[in-house]
Protein backbone atom coordinates (compact mmCIF):
# COMPACT_ATOMS: atom_id res chain seq x y z
CA UNK A 1 0.00 0.00 0.00
CA UNK A 2 0.89 3.51 -0.63
CA UNK A 3 2.32 5.78 1.99
CA UNK A 4 0.62 9.02 2.05
CA UNK A 5 1.95 12.70 2.34
CA UNK A 6 0.55 14.95 4.93
CA UNK A 7 0.60 18.94 4.16
CA UNK A 8 0.67 21.05 7.28
CA UNK A 9 -2.10 22.98 6.01
CA UNK A 10 -4.95 20.50 5.91
CA UNK A 11 -6.53 18.92 9.12
CA UNK A 12 -6.83 15.68 7.43
CA UNK A 13 -5.38 11.60 7.80
CA UNK A 14 -6.37 9.08 5.46
CA UNK A 15 -8.08 6.18 6.76
CA UNK A 16 -6.34 4.09 9.29
CA UNK A 17 -6.81 0.84 7.28
CA UNK A 18 -4.77 1.98 4.37
CA UNK A 19 -1.53 1.67 6.64
CA UNK A 20 1.14 -0.96 5.39
CA UNK A 21 1.64 -4.01 7.45
CA UNK A 22 3.73 -2.68 9.45
CA UNK A 23 2.00 0.07 10.69
CA UNK A 24 3.42 3.58 8.82
CA UNK A 25 -0.03 5.57 7.27
CA UNK A 26 1.54 8.99 6.06
CA UNK A 27 4.30 11.41 6.54
CA UNK A 28 4.34 15.35 6.54
CA UNK A 29 2.17 17.27 8.38
CA UNK A 30 2.95 18.98 11.85
CA UNK A 31 2.74 18.18 15.73
CA UNK A 32 -0.09 21.58 16.69
CA UNK A 33 -2.16 20.19 18.77
CA UNK A 34 -5.54 19.78 16.98
CA UNK A 35 -3.72 17.83 14.49
CA UNK A 36 -2.08 14.86 16.96
CA UNK A 37 -6.06 15.27 18.87
CA UNK A 38 -7.30 14.24 15.61
CA UNK A 39 -4.95 11.69 15.09
CA UNK A 40 -5.22 10.32 18.35
CA UNK A 41 -9.19 10.50 18.18
CA UNK A 42 -9.04 7.87 14.67
CA UNK A 43 -5.80 5.41 16.07
CA UNK A 44 -3.11 7.27 14.48
CA UNK A 45 0.21 8.42 16.37
CA UNK A 46 2.92 10.10 15.36
CA UNK A 47 6.11 7.79 15.85
CA UNK A 48 9.02 9.89 15.35
CA UNK A 49 10.51 12.61 12.92
CA UNK A 50 13.12 12.42 9.94
CA UNK A 51 14.58 15.38 8.37
CA UNK A 52 11.80 17.88 9.14
CA UNK A 53 8.71 15.07 8.44
CA UNK A 54 6.47 13.18 10.94
CA UNK A 55 5.69 9.50 10.55
CA UNK A 56 2.47 8.93 11.42
CA UNK A 57 1.24 4.93 12.75
CA UNK A 58 -1.67 2.74 12.76
CA UNK A 59 -0.83 -0.45 13.98
CA UNK A 60 -2.46 -3.79 13.18
CA UNK A 61 -2.63 -5.63 15.57
CA UNK A 62 -3.15 -2.72 18.10
CA UNK A 63 -1.80 -3.54 22.03
CA UNK A 64 -4.16 -2.94 24.37
CA UNK A 65 -4.68 -3.07 27.74
CA UNK A 66 -8.63 -3.28 29.53
CA UNK A 67 -7.62 -2.07 33.36
CA UNK A 68 -10.24 -5.21 34.68
CA UNK A 69 -7.61 -7.06 32.93
CA UNK A 70 -4.44 -5.36 34.89
CA UNK A 71 -1.94 -8.27 36.15
CA UNK A 72 -0.36 -7.62 39.20
CA UNK A 73 2.24 -10.10 40.26
CA UNK A 74 3.42 -10.84 43.68
CA UNK A 75 6.76 -9.08 43.20
CA UNK A 76 4.65 -6.05 42.81
CA UNK A 77 2.11 -6.66 45.31
CA UNK A 78 4.75 -6.60 47.80
CA UNK A 79 6.48 -3.07 46.30
CA UNK A 80 2.77 -1.64 47.03
CA UNK A 81 2.51 -3.03 50.62
CA UNK A 82 5.83 -1.27 51.58
CA UNK A 83 5.01 1.90 50.37
CA UNK A 84 8.62 2.12 48.56
CA UNK A 85 6.80 4.67 46.41
CA UNK A 86 4.59 7.38 46.30
CA UNK A 87 2.54 9.15 43.49
CA UNK A 88 1.67 12.35 41.61
CA UNK A 89 -0.02 13.27 38.55
CA UNK A 90 0.78 16.69 36.57
CA UNK A 91 3.50 17.85 38.66
CA UNK A 92 6.30 18.15 36.47
CA UNK A 93 5.50 16.92 32.77
CA UNK A 94 7.97 18.40 31.27
CA UNK A 95 10.47 16.59 33.39
CA UNK A 96 8.84 12.98 33.00
CA UNK A 97 8.72 13.52 29.34
CA UNK A 98 12.41 14.66 29.33
CA UNK A 99 13.29 11.77 31.32
CA UNK A 100 11.05 9.29 28.95
CA UNK A 101 13.57 10.86 26.02
CA UNK A 102 17.10 10.45 28.07
CA UNK A 103 16.61 7.26 29.38
CA UNK A 104 18.77 4.76 27.32
CA UNK A 105 16.52 1.39 26.09
CA UNK A 106 18.04 -1.70 24.86
CA UNK A 107 17.69 -1.97 21.10
CA UNK A 108 17.43 1.64 20.45
CA UNK A 109 20.38 4.51 19.81
CA UNK A 110 18.64 7.26 20.53
CA UNK A 111 15.12 8.28 21.42
CA UNK A 112 12.25 9.18 18.81
CA UNK A 113 11.11 11.97 21.27
CA UNK A 114 12.82 14.89 19.53
CA UNK A 115 12.29 18.41 21.08
CA UNK A 116 9.87 18.81 18.89
CA UNK A 117 7.67 16.36 20.62
CA UNK A 118 8.52 17.74 24.23
CA UNK A 119 6.96 21.08 22.88
CA UNK A 120 4.01 19.56 21.48
CA UNK A 121 2.98 17.32 24.05
CA UNK A 122 3.92 20.27 26.64
CA UNK A 123 1.77 22.14 24.97
CA UNK A 124 -0.98 19.49 25.50
CA UNK A 125 -0.25 19.44 28.65
CA UNK A 126 -1.27 23.13 29.30
CA UNK A 127 -4.11 22.74 27.39
CA UNK A 128 -5.30 19.41 29.79
CA UNK A 129 -5.21 16.95 27.27
CA UNK A 130 -1.63 15.15 28.13
CA UNK A 131 -1.31 14.36 31.47
CA UNK A 132 1.86 12.83 33.42
CA UNK A 133 2.19 10.25 36.02
CA UNK A 134 5.30 10.72 38.58
CA UNK A 135 6.66 8.22 40.77
CA UNK A 136 8.72 9.65 44.32
CA UNK A 137 11.20 7.76 46.59
CA UNK A 138 11.72 10.01 49.04
CA UNK A 139 12.06 13.46 47.42
CA UNK A 140 13.73 12.11 43.97
CA UNK A 141 11.86 11.21 41.04
CA UNK A 142 12.81 8.09 39.99
CA UNK A 143 9.91 6.95 37.55
CA UNK A 144 6.98 8.22 35.60
CA UNK A 145 5.20 7.92 32.06
CA UNK A 146 3.18 9.93 29.82
CA UNK A 147 0.20 10.11 27.61
CA UNK A 148 -3.30 11.56 26.34
CA UNK A 149 -6.79 11.40 27.90
CA UNK A 150 -9.49 11.61 25.36
CA UNK A 151 -12.69 10.79 26.66
CA UNK A 152 -12.48 7.48 28.83
CA UNK A 153 -9.20 5.71 26.87
CA UNK A 154 -6.06 6.86 28.04
CA UNK A 155 -2.93 6.87 25.46
CA UNK A 156 0.02 5.95 26.67
CA UNK A 157 3.28 6.60 24.92
CA UNK A 158 6.25 5.96 26.96
CA UNK A 159 7.77 5.46 30.48
CA UNK A 160 11.33 5.63 32.21
CA UNK A 161 12.42 4.47 35.31
CA UNK A 162 15.78 4.75 37.18
CA UNK A 163 15.34 2.20 39.89
CA UNK A 164 13.72 -1.08 39.77
CA UNK A 165 9.70 -1.44 39.04
CA UNK A 166 9.17 2.50 39.78
CA UNK A 167 7.45 2.78 36.12
CA UNK A 168 5.82 -0.28 36.88
CA UNK A 169 4.32 0.80 40.12
CA UNK A 170 3.38 4.29 38.71
CA UNK A 171 1.95 2.28 35.38
CA UNK A 172 0.04 -0.23 37.99
CA UNK A 173 -1.20 2.85 40.02
CA UNK A 174 -2.40 4.86 37.44
CA UNK A 175 -4.46 2.36 35.59
CA UNK A 176 -6.15 1.12 39.28
CA UNK A 177 -7.17 4.49 39.29
CA UNK A 178 -8.41 5.24 35.76
CA UNK A 179 -10.42 2.18 36.01
CA UNK A 180 -12.07 3.76 39.50
CA UNK A 181 -12.85 6.74 37.23
CA UNK A 182 -14.77 5.14 34.48
CA UNK A 183 -11.77 4.51 32.12
CA UNK A 184 -12.69 1.46 29.39
CA UNK A 185 -9.12 1.31 28.08
CA UNK A 186 -5.56 2.33 27.92
CA UNK A 187 -3.79 2.42 24.49
CA UNK A 188 -0.50 0.51 24.02
CA UNK A 189 0.20 1.13 20.62
CA UNK A 190 2.85 -1.48 19.95
CA UNK A 191 3.92 -5.25 21.85
CA UNK A 192 6.18 -4.91 24.46
CA UNK A 193 6.89 -7.64 26.94
CA UNK A 194 6.72 -5.52 29.74
CA UNK A 195 3.56 -4.05 29.54
CA UNK A 196 2.60 -7.79 28.35
CA UNK A 197 3.66 -9.01 31.60
CA UNK A 198 0.85 -6.69 32.89
CA UNK A 199 -2.19 -8.04 31.08
CA UNK A 200 -1.79 -6.36 27.54
CA UNK A 201 -2.85 -7.73 24.65
CA UNK A 202 -3.63 -7.32 21.25
CA UNK A 203 -6.91 -6.79 19.37
CA UNK A 204 -7.73 -6.06 15.98
CA UNK A 205 -7.09 -2.88 14.55
CA UNK A 206 -10.55 -2.26 13.31
CA UNK A 207 -12.21 -3.42 17.07
CA UNK A 208 -9.84 -0.22 18.44
CA UNK A 209 -11.27 1.93 15.26
CA UNK A 210 -15.14 0.76 17.04
CA UNK A 211 -13.68 1.65 20.69
CA UNK A 212 -12.59 5.02 19.78
CA UNK A 213 -16.09 5.86 17.73
CA UNK A 214 -17.65 4.66 20.58
CA UNK A 215 -15.50 6.69 22.73
CA UNK A 216 -16.18 9.79 20.52
CA UNK A 217 -19.13 10.19 22.35
CA UNK A 218 -17.69 10.29 26.25
CA UNK A 219 -16.68 13.56 28.16
CA UNK A 220 -12.75 14.18 28.65
CA UNK A 221 -11.60 14.79 31.79
CA UNK A 222 -9.38 18.24 30.64
CA UNK A 223 -7.38 19.75 33.04
CA UNK A 224 -4.91 19.23 35.69
CA UNK A 225 -5.06 16.07 37.09
CA UNK A 226 -4.84 14.77 40.93
CA UNK A 227 -5.30 11.34 42.85
CA UNK A 228 -8.13 11.85 44.49
CA UNK A 229 -9.37 9.06 46.89
CA UNK A 230 -8.11 6.36 43.93
CA UNK A 231 -9.69 7.83 41.59
CA UNK A 232 -8.31 10.51 39.26
CA UNK A 233 -9.79 13.92 39.87
CA UNK A 234 -9.45 17.89 38.44
CA UNK A 235 -7.26 20.02 40.21
CA UNK A 236 -9.74 22.96 41.53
Amino acid sequence: MPVFWINDQELVFPHPALAEPGGLLAVGGDLRPERLVLAYRNGIFPWFEEEGSFFWYSPDPRFVLFPHELIVHKSMRSIFNQNKFTYTLDTCFERVIRACAQTPRAGQDGSWIADSFVDAYVELHRQGVAHSVEVWQDSDLVGGLYGLALGKVFFGESMFSVVPNASKAGFIHVVRALERTGFSLIDCQQETAHLGSLGARNISRQLFLEMLQHNAYSRSLIGRWVFENGRVGLLE
